[in-house]
């Protein structure tokens, strides 16, 4: 597999967090051998290349490449820029846990950068200094042309992390079932329908996981999971009950002005994050 990400970039502000980020980008960044561009809105001073070289000097002796890049400007256009000039493949980003309907609609910057970047981002709830093993990944398996290259990722990055296991889940609509549950006879053929659809969904994704090389499938324990329910909704709320580390999706093709508006697939995810999430362009 080819790599995924060759340059990993971080919007970094003077905040509680600040070192806490700043070493889960350096660790991610040796983990997928990139290179990494700290991006600070705001005027380049002495004091502050000393304060963030001086947290990343441990990362430095174990090679890490990086870059500092300080430009002034709106937070969202800057980082923006940078990701575009500086051919930026993952951008990290602290995010709020959750958020409300007022600010969901007035959009917080990390949510403006997540809809406007041409490039993957992971949204960080939980930074830590001294760093947490990412155990279990959850990645969406959503019957969708994207699909296989999204769970091709989640894979190299599991292998790379050393992940224990991956469960890849296929959310399955409400819509594409009727259910009517008037008498037995119909909920027997409502739990039939499910079913059938279930062991569909199943080889549909097994199908993508045997085509992904061994290497990057070994010692990891693989588990399909069909649910039905609301788009996005659905995998969010399955990530947080299975204690997941990390939620992997693809981003939609194309969202519309009622997209923008009201929750829907990924912004349901956006809203309330239920652990670490990437989001896949």
């Amino acid at each position: 597999m080819i790599k995924p990400f060759s340059t990993v970039g971080i919007g970094i502000t003077f905040s509680p967090n600040l070192e806490a980020n700043l070493f889960e980008a350096a660790r991610l960044s040796l983990f997928f051998e990139c290179k990494l561009i700290l991006i600070h809105v705001g005027p380049r001073t002495d004091e502050k290349v000393k304060t963030f070289g001086t947290i990343l000097e441990s990362f430095v002796l174990k090679s890490l490449d990086f870059e500092l890049v300080f430009q002034e400007g709106n937070p969202v256009d800057v980082i923006l820029d940078v990701c575009v000039h500086k051919k930026i493949d993952l951008l990290i980003l602290g995010a709020l846990k959750q958020e409300s309907f007022f600010k969901y609609y007035v959009g917080s910057i990390a949510r403006k950068i997540t809809r406007n970047a041409n490039c993957d981002i992971l949204l960080l709830i939980n930074p830590s200094v001294d760093r947490v093993p990412c155990q279990h990944i959850v990645v969406s398996g959503l019957d969708d042309l994207k699909t296989p290259s999204t769970i091709a990722t989640a894979f190299y990055i599991g292998h790379q992390l050393k992940t224990q296991r991956i469960t890849i889940v296929e959310e399955i609509s409400d819509h594409e079932l009727v259910i009517k549950t008037d008498d037995d006879k119909a909920l027997k053929k409502t739990n039939i329908a499910k079913e059938r659809m279930r062991l569909r969904e199943a080889s549909r994704v097994m199908d993508i996981v045997q085509k992904i090389d061994k290497d990057m499938k070994s010692g990891m324990l693989v588990k399909s999971q069909p649910i039905f329910g609301q788009r996005g909704y659905s995998i969010g709320h399955y990530a947080q009950v299975a204690r997941a580390d990390l939620l992997v999706m693809h981003s939609p093709s194309k969202l519309s002005f009622w997209d923008r508006l009201f929750p829907h697939d990924i912004e349901h995810i956006l809203t309330e994050l239920p652990t670490d999430v990437l989001i896949l362009r």
